[in-house]
């Protein structure tokens, strides 16, 4: 399985009885799973089934879908007739024929009743949804395959990125290892230099001097800092290759990879090396920011 980004867009259609499905499918990063639905009047019941798919494609991001139906509803339309209204128009018209005369008119024709204001009424039943479901899961499986796929092609170009940034970031951090002991060699001479400008002529023994060499190899060890990122720098890459929803765990990494590099800096004060830590963390930064897209 690929590493997919969280933003994609797919669009699905499919035809049954003369009606047409449309489904759109839009997705952007976000922590978790966050499915927003819009469907027409009288298709809610769909939604859990909807959101049962979504789910099992979709780990983390926010997605919109846009459900629709157009065509034709004809079969679905029923004629009813207000019985109680139709009563009293013919009352109505009954009064009115007595009153000027017009007795022998057809005031009670079921065509001259029918035209009056809601006698007769146009109603739209509800689809049978488990007959429907299949058009609109037709047209549903096409949007999340087409979003999958540009997921997964956006995913491939942001694997690529972080793993020529990994590479570049991994050599960084081996030239700092390769400098660590001429940049001791540089420290003890300089504090031997030093030692003899403040005691002149006296004698410092050489006991004494390893002693304080010792001390300061002691407090720029960062050892433990290079071995840990390289564990780290493996997992990372591990994590591209495994390829499930791994965004979480390699914002997580990039966290760890900050802190080693934080330490890293204070326990070395070289200008060199602290050079060095500022082009890790820029690289960083720039992965924390493809990070965010990645599932």
């Amino acid at each position: 399985m690929a590493v997919k980004s969280m933003t994609g867009f797919g669009g699905g259609e499919s035809v049954s009885g003369g009606r047409i499905w449309t489904v759109e499918l839009r997705c952007v990063n976000h922590r978790y799973l966050d499915l927003k639905m819009k469907v027409p009047h009288g298709y809610s019941a769909l939604e859990e089934k909807i959101r049962k798919k979504v789910a099992a494609i979709h780990q983390r991001g926010r997605v919109d879908l846009f459900l629709g139906v157009s065509g034709d509803f004809s079969d679905l339309m029923e004629v009813k007739v207000n019985l109680q209204l139709a009563g009293r128009y013919r009352d109505a018209l009954e009064i009115l024929a007595k009153e000027f005369g017009t007795e022998g008119g057809d005031s009670s024709s079921a065509t001259l009743l029918a035209s009056y204001p809601d006698v007769l009424r146009y109603e739209r039943q509800n689809d049978d949804l488990d007959e429907i479901w299949p058009f609109v899961e037709q047209a549903l499986d096409s949007a999340l395959d087409g979003c999958n796929n540009m997921r997964m092609q956006e995913g491939e170009t942001l694997a690529e990125d972080l793993t020529g940034r990994l590479d570049v970031f991994a050599k960084t951090v081996a030239t700092i290892e390769t400098a660590l002991p001429d940049l001791l060699m540089k420290r003890e001479k300089n504090l031997q230099e030093r030692l003899e400008k403040l005691l002149g002529n006296v004698q410092l023994e050489p006991a004494r001097l390893a002693q304080e060499v010792a001390v300061i190899a002691d407090k720029t060890d960062v050892t433990e800092e290079i071995v840990r990122l390289r564990s780290h720098i493996g997992q990372f890459a591990l994590f591209l290759e495994g390829g499930e929803a791994v965004g979480r765990k390699l914002d997580f990494l990039i966290q760890e990879f900050l802190r080693e590099v934080n330490t890293l800096a204070s326990k070395i004060s070289d200008a060199a090396v602290a050079h060095l830590t500022v082009d890790l963390k820029s690289e960083l930064e720039k992965m924390r920011e493809q990070v965010q897209n990645i599932e």
